[in-house]
């Protein structure tokens, strides 16, 4: 398992002046078909959860509206997608592990470690939170983080993401290939 803390220097307007409005959705969706191993041992997915808490807003960028070099370069990764997700007021992401599933759908047979860059793109707001377990299985809460921090992880890394606060939490997601 990898999992290391880390910060990029970057020009965040592109993402935060972004029209989230373009797009709803929930992970929950697939969560539940393909992470069944994770919701087992808490005694199945809650019926508490549904497309109403676990919404996300995402949009995705191409190499055309941000420098991917650049951010590979600073996250020291070879960058396939990048994506930022608006999580409105209310809403969580549950407890899951990556599976980068446009990176395998891209590249089936590449055997490279595989990486998400999860950063905050503002300083912490009161309600926003993080929580992941770290490599000795021990379930971490981060809070309090300043604009440009963040966590590189790969698959092994379970995370939950909340936002009980009252402004909406924005993150970037920096996904591909470590350089090993």
């Amino acid at each position: 398992m990898l999992l290391r803390a880390v910060n990029l220097d970057y020009d965040f307007d592109v993402f935060l002046n972004a029209d989230y409005d373009q797009h709803y959705g929930s992970c929950i969706s697939y969560q539940v078909r393909e992470q069944e191993d994770i919701h087992e041992s808490a005694g199945g997915f809650p019926k508490s959860y549904h497309e109403d808490n676990t919404r996300i807003q995402q949009l995705w960028w191409d190499k055309d509206q941000v420098d991917y070099e650049e951010l590979g370069r600073q996250m020291n990764m070879e960058v396939v997608t990048v994506s930022s997700i608006l999580q409105p007021p209310g809403n969580v992401i549950t407890v899951h592990r990556d599976t980068f599933f446009k990176i395998n759908n891209m590249y089936p047979d590449d055997t490279r470690t595989k990486v998400r860059a999860n950063m905050y793109l503002e300083d912490w707001k009161v309600g926003h939170v993080i929580q992941y377990q770290d490599t000795n299985k021990d379930w971490q809460s981060h809070t309090h983080w300043k604009q440009g921090e963040g966590w590189l992880w790969d698959s092994g890394i379970l995370h939950v993401s909340g936002n009980i606060g009252l402004q909406p939490k924005i993150t970037l997601q920096i996904s591909g290939f470590l350089n090993e």
